[in-house]
């Protein structure tokens, strides 16, 4: 037990699934895991632990940004042991090539800042993805039927963002999208050896300004959390 994650030792399977929203978490455990059981509700971020195809999976959500998704993520690491984390979110799609309802898998996360961004000083490290992940979800992704893109995407650490230069240049660079943590969540991968991924549903258009309908997420997030667990175990 943790400050922010109040289960108990061996109540964290080693494989974790970071979705943002507490209740997407309940959502996904009840609708991919089995033996499902609740193991946090501290400050009503939900946790759930349950088995895929026989494996342990915990899905915990992480809360919006990188300051919260770091928390989780350390407590995560250090004190359960936690070895494979994959982020399951929504984003924004920052290029003509990628549509609403699409799967980003992100290679790389730039920013502009994140809560481990002052132990670098003047070095901009490079936060990636785990290869072994990668290449698991991209082959996860090509047995369904759903458009899939692999390459960088851009951790923001504001929703409501007033810089719209930043966001040309991202595009200008070849930015497949928008969120706002997944850089964290790969350089404390990098800094504790662990796994990491973000596997992510195109949720609007920073472009277009299209929107998927509340009514279709369901649907185009489920792609998202089963190409994650296959490539947990792959």
């Amino acid at each position: 037990m943790t400050i922010h994650i109040g289960a108990e030792k061996g109540d964290i399977a080693e494989t974790v699934l970071m979705p943002g929203d507490p209740y997407r978490a309940k959502w996904a455990a009840e609708t991919f895991l089995q033996e499902v059981r609740l193991v946090n509700e501290v400050r009503g971020m939900l946790g759930y632990t349950g088995t895929w195809n026989g494996n342990p999976v915990t899905i915990q959500g992480s809360g919006m940004g990188m300051p919260s998704l770091s928390i989780y993520a350390n407590e995560l690491i250090r004190d359960f042991g936690a070895k494979t984390l994959i982020r399951i979110g929504s984003c924004g799609g920052m290029q003509k090539s990628v549509a609403v309802r699409d799967v980003i898998l992100a290679m790389t996360a730039t920013t502009a800042g994140s809560p481990s961004a002052s132990i670098f000083k003047e070095v901009n490290f490079a936060p990636c993805a785990d290869w072994s992940l990668l290449k698991a979800a991209a082959e996860a992704a090509g047995q369904r039927d759903v458009a899939t893109h692999v390459g960088g995407i851009y951790s923001s650490d504001t929703f409501y963002d007033e810089r719209p230069d930043l966001n040309e240049q991202m595009v200008r660079h070849g930015i497949l999208g928008v969120e706002m943590e997944a850089a964290e969540l790969y350089t404390l991968a990098a800094r504790y050896g662990c796994r990491a991924l973000a596997v992510l549903t195109v949720s609007d258009h920073l472009l277009t300004g299209e929107a998927l309908p509340s009514d279709q997420r369901e649907r185009s997030f489920g792609d998202m959390v089963e190409i994650a667990l296959e490539a947990a175990f792959s």
